[in-house]
């Protein structure tokens, strides 16, 4: 009998250790979630293939967005002609 209570007790420590690190770590990963943007960068669309991208990343000519440097020569070529 003192063996089985003594693996009822190890497995009752174990078991309290294993969630203790769960919960430490789940609170420990919380603070990097709340620091995420909560708000999505603002899109535009490119005026050559239509694609949206974000504003920050786009190029402009004008009024007009463009997903990259071929498509902003492109469209200004398209628009000229």
């Amino acid at each position: 009998m003192g063996l089985f209570r003594l693996l009822f007790w190890i497995a009752i420590i174990a078991g309290a250790f294993w969630l203790w690190r769960r919960i430490s770590r789940s609170t420990a990963a919380r603070p990097d979630a709340q620091n995420a943007p909560t708000q999505a960068a603002p899109m535009v669309r490119c005026q050559h293939c239509g694609v949206h991208v974000p504003r920050d990343r786009a190029l402009t000519t004008g009024e007009q967005w463009f997903c990259s440097q071929a498509h902003l020569e492109q469209g200004s070529h398209h628009n000229e002609h």
